[in-house]
């Protein structure tokens, strides 16, 4: 792949930094090359899809690489999904393989069986055995030389499927038939990082934000790259700082968690020029950008479908402006385009045409780019001046610490408890910008389930970040004629007398 051209020019150099450790570009393509004859030795072949489970680690980008390699197609996955959403993921992908880390062992084991096209597992940092076939350590102890096999075209930063939150219905998995880079272009020239120099993230490498703008972007403007572990808002800038990152992106709610932070004397001591944000509340922009010093640029993209609008014009509260030939308006329910300062749903189309599709969905393919524009499910306004303003979400779906969270998949785990008649999970706002989750709960009939019971049912059975901090026992739930719930009544509704806040007693999540 293109990216990988500083493996033969500079091969001394250093790229990947973790911890304490740095790889240069000879160990990272050796360590690629590694994995890709591991994958065929496995028996995966070109064209099939592999899922990868794993945190931000060396392994996951050898892995994800060396599935690029071998002309696979690589299919990350949030390694909080658990039961009935992971299952979907693993089973609807087709992967013929997994790797995971060991941590995620009892998740996977419980779905393994019910997944048909599966045939191989690998385990990093555990023992094979009991249902798992290698370890990473075998699948690394391969040579380092190309792979003997014939790859047609390599996807930029291959990725195969990524799957994003369903609005009522399950994660869909998206496609790329072709991938542009002009939008992420536009990002990385944006930021303004030279070659040689350090980008940051501590997003997950299972998410597009850090696979493709950060790790993929650093090859691409030859910088060097830093990963850390996860996001630590004590040790964030102890992170910059030691491995001299210019450049970091984040993700809404993070910029506010950092603000929360203790004022610091050497807050303003630190490398960073640039923070490459999504989400940011207009209220923290200013405050974000005094306290620390840095200039903040603003994105808005989608896994859906490509088309970027961007804001490097320092306008705290906006998504940006078009960029890279994409078109964007708002419209209403008929697809009528509006005016400035009107709200309604934000739309987009490419320049070349569709470029991806929802993965054995035809239907929902043609209806979310109905009359040739890919419909968000985002709300927005477009003023005078050009610049798009987000007003919130069309689907039931809400989004929490950067997370999408899809309706279906709380109400799908709540409904199974042996309790529950119904239920209908919607967002409510979050003193940290984006939303928290609130679940109202019909009980069957001479049922009693307190809200603890409730959420102590949920854990284990869906991502951590998807357990509702506030729970509401109904007699009914709102509906339409086709008895389907009424979403938008239960946002008006939001937060009442009678809901339970899980924060104020306590309760803890486990994310586990």
């Amino acid at each position: 792949m293109p990216e990988l051209r500083a493996a033969l020019i500079n091969p001394d150099e250093i790229w990947l930094k973790f911890r304490d450790e740095t790889y240069s570009w000879a160990e990272v393509l050796s360590n690629i090359q590694r994995a890709a004859n591991g994958l065929l030795e496995l028996g995966v072949r070109p064209g099939e899809r592999v899922a990868i489970l794993m945190g931000n680690r060396p392994e996951f980008i050898w892995t994800h690489l060396g599935i690029v390699f071998i002309g696979a197609l690589s299919v990350p996955v949030n390694t909080s999904q658990r039961g009935a959403t992971l299952e979907h993921i693993l089973a609807d992908s087709d992967s013929v393989a997994m790797v995971f880390e060991d941590d995620l062992r009892g998740a996977v084991l419980a779905v393994k069986d019910k997944l048909p096209s599966l045939r191989a597992s690998v385990v990093a940092g555990g023992k094979a055995g009991g249902g798992v076939d290698w370890t990473m350590d075998r699948l690394m102890d391969h040579p380092d030389s190309e792979p003997d096999v014939e790859v047609e075209e390599m996807s930029v930063g291959g990725v195969g499927m990524m799957y994003t939150s369903g609005t009522t219905g399950p994660p869909k998995g998206v496609v790329a038939t072709k991938y542009d880079r002009n939008p992420m272009q536009m990002i990385l020239d944006a930021s303004g990082v030279e070659a040689g120099e350090t980008m940051y993230t501590s997003l997950p490498l299972f998410h597009a934000n850090a696979l493709l703008v950060s790790m993929v972007g650093s090859m691409v403007l030859d910088a060097k790259f830093a990963l850390g572990e996860k996001f630590s808002a004590s040790r964030f800038w102890d992170e910059c700082r030691k491995h001299d990152a210019v450049e970091f992106n984040t993700l809404g709610a993070m910029i506010s968690i950092l603000l929360k932070q203790p004022p610091r004397p050497d807050d303003k001591d630190h490398p960073v020029r640039i923070v490459v944000d999504a989400g940011c509340q207009p209220g923290a922009w200013e405050k974000f950008r005094d306290r620390f010093g840095v200039r903040l640029i603003e994105w808005f993209g989608m896994v859906d479908a490509p088309g970027i609008l961007l804001n490097t014009e320092d306008k705290p509260g906006a998504m940006g402006k078009p960029v890279a030939g994409v078109d964007f308006r708002v419209v209403d329910e008929d697809d009528n385009p509006l005016p400035p300062g009107q709200p309604g749903e934000l739309v987009f189309r490419h320049p070349k045409g569709r470029l991806t599709y929802y993965h054995k969905l035809p239907e929902e393919t043609e209806k979310s780019n109905a009359g040739g524009w890919f419909h968000s499910g985002d709300l927005a306004v477009m003023e005078e001046d050009g610049f798009f303003y987000y007003k919130g979400r069309k689907k039931e779906s809400m989004r929490r610490r950067g997370e999408n969270i899809s309706s279906w998949e709380i109400e799908a785990v709540i409904n199974q408890n042996p309790s529950v008649l119904e239920s209908a999970a919607y967002p409510v706002p979050s003193d940290l910008g984006e939303d928290e989750v609130k679940v109202e709960v019909v009980l069957k009939p001479g049922e009693t389930l307190s809200h603890e019971e409730l959420l102590d049912h949920c854990q284990g059975r869906m991502a951590h970040y998807a357990v509702p901090r506030y729970v509401e026992f109904v007699a009914s739930l709102p509906k339409t004629e086709t008895q389907r719930n009424q979403y938008a009544a239960l946002r008006k509704r939001g937060i009442t007398e009678g809901t339970w806040d899980r924060e104020s007693v306590g309760y803890e999540v486990s994310r586990k």
